[in-house]
C-alpha cells in the first residue's frame, strides 16, 4: 500500500522540470544582478548578500536590483498561473490576460485612480492591487457574458474575439484619458502601456506577494476540477463538480492574479500565453503536475525578458513588455494557424 507521501510525491519528469526551472530562474537571478547602469562585480555579489560589500554595491543590490527581481518574478509567476486557469476553465489555449483584454481592464482602473484620486504615495502602493482587480472583474464579467451562449457555456473563440475587441476598447479610453492630463502622468501611463516595470520597491512586492501566497495553493487544491472542466461540462458534472461556482471562483482568482501582476508592472501580454504551453510540453495536461511548472516558466520568462531589455536599447533599454511581445506575438499567431477550427 503505498504511502500519503508517496502518492503526493511528483512523478519524475515533472521533478526534473522543476529542478531545470529553479536552475534557470537562479542561474538568471545571478546574472541579473551584475548587469545594469550601475554594475556590481559577480565576485563580490555573494560578499554583498552576506553583508560584506561596500556602500555603493549594497545600495546597488537590495535597493535597486533585488526589490526589481523580486516583482518581477512574482509577477511573472502570477500571469502564469492567471494563463493556465483560464485555459482551464475555456478549454482554450489560446486564453492569455493580456489577449483577452483583462490586463487592459486593469490598466484602465489603475490609469484612473494614479490619474485622479487624491492619495498619498504610502497608501497608493497596496491599494493599486485592489483597484486593478476591481476593474479587471468589471472587464472580465462583461468579457464572459458576451461570450456566453445559453445552453452551450463560454464560447472559446468568442471568448479570444469579445477579448481582444475590449482590449481595442480600453486602450481607446486610455488614450483620451491621458490626453488632458500633464506630461509626468502621460509619461508613467505610456510606460505602463509598453509593460515597464515600474513598480520597483519592497512596499510593492509586498503588495503582490500575498496574492500568490493565498492564490497558488487554491490553484493547486482545484486542479482535479481544472482538469474535469477542460475536458467539457459534461465530463466536469458527472464527476460530481460544481460548474458555475467553480468557474466562477477560478475566474475570480485568474483576474486577481493577472490584475495584481499588472498593476506594479505594466500592461505585460503572453507570459499567460507561453509559459502555460511550455508547461503542458514538459509535463502533460494535468493541472496538480503543470501548473507549478507553468509558475516558474512564468517567473524566469518575466525575470529573462527584463533583463534583457533593461540592459539593450540605450540608456533606459526596453520595456520588459515589448521583450516578450517580440517572442510572444509570433507565438500566440502560431498558435492561432496551427488551431482547427
Amino acid at each position: 500500500m503505498k504511502t500519503l507521501s508517496s502518492r503526493m510525491r511528483l512523478p519524475q519528469r515533472p521533478q526534473l522540470a522543476v529542478i531545470a526551472l529553479a536552475a534557470l530562474i537562479l542561474v538568471t537571478f545571478f546574472v541579473s544582478l551584475g548587469l545594469g547602469a550601475s554594475t556590481v562585480s559577480y565576485d563580490r555579489i555573494l560578499p554583498t548578500l552576506l553583508g560584506h560589500g561596500t556602500f555603493k554595491d549594497e545600495f546597488v543590490l537590495f535597493s535597486i536590483r533585488l526589490p526589481r527581481i523580486a516583482v518581477t518574478l512574482l509577477a511573472g509567476m502570477a500571469l502564469a498561473l492567471s494563463g493556465s486557469i483560464l485555459q482551464g476553465i475555456t478549454r482554450n489555449e489560446l486564453a492569455d490576460p493580456g489577449i483577452v483584454g483583462i490586463n487592459s481592464g486593469a490598466g484602465v482602473g489603475v490609469a484612473i485612480f494614479f490619474l485622479f484620486a487624491p492619495i498619498d504615495v504610502g497608501t497608493f502602493v497596496y491599494l493599486l492591487p485592489a483597484v486593478a482587480f476591481a476593474s479587471a472583474l468589471l472587464t472580465a464579467t462583461l468579457i464572459y457574458l458576451f461570450a456566453y451562449k445559453p445552453g452551450e457555456g463560454v464560447q472559446p473563440i468568442k471568448l479570444i474575439l469579445t477579448g481582444v475587441g475590449f482590449s481595442t476598447a480600453l486602450s481607446g479610453v486610455m488614450i483620451v484619458l491621458i490626453s488632458s492630463v500633464d506630461r509626468v502622468k502621460v509619461d508613467f501611463i505610456s510606460r505602463w502601456l509598453a509593460g515597464n516595470i515600474w513598480g520597483t520597491d519592497w512596499p510593492f512586492v509586498l503588495a503582490l506577494l500575498p496574492w500568490l501566497i493565498v492564490l497558488v495553493p487554491y490553484a493547486l487544491i482545484k486542479s482535479r476540477a481544472l482538469n474535469l472542466l477542460s475536458l467539457g461540462e459534461s465530463s466536469a458534472v458527472g464527476a460530481g463538480v460544481h460548474v458555475q461556482r467553480d468557474r466562477i471562483l477560478l475566474l475570480l482568482a485568474a483576474v486577481a492574479l493577472a490584475a495584481s501582476a499588472v498593476s506594479v508592472t505594466g500592461g505585460i501580454a503572453f507570459i499567460g500565453l507561453m509559459a502555460p504551453h511550455i508547461a503542458r510540453a514538459l509535463v502533460g495536461p494535468a493541472h496538480q503536475r503543470f501548473v507549478p511548472v507553468s509558475v516558474l516558466s512564468g517567473g524566469w520568462l518575466l525575470l529573462l525578458a527584463d533583463t534583457i531589455g533593461r540592459n539593450v536599447g540605450g540608456a533606459d533599454g526596453l520595456a520588459a513588455g515589448i521583450v516578450v511581445a517580440f517572442i510572444g506575438a509570433p507565438y500566440f499567431l502560431f498558435l492561432l494557424l496551427k488551431k482547427p477550427g
